[in-house]
């Protein structure tokens, strides 16, 4: 069953993008480097709680 989670950017804390991910393939949580408008530059965002 895919979730929707939500990705936070661990510079400014600011909560920026909604994706869905499969908890039962990936339990683990996500992380991947996106854009973060707040900071105008590339960070790594996590997922949140």
């Amino acid at each position: 069953m895919r979730t929707r989670i939500i990705l936070a950017c661990t510079e400014c804390k600011q909560r920026n993008y909604d994706v869905m991910k499969d908890k039962k393939a990936h339990p683990e949580r996500m992380e991947t480097k996106k854009y973060c408008r707040f900071c105008r530059k590339h960070t790594l965002h996590r997922e949140t709680r």
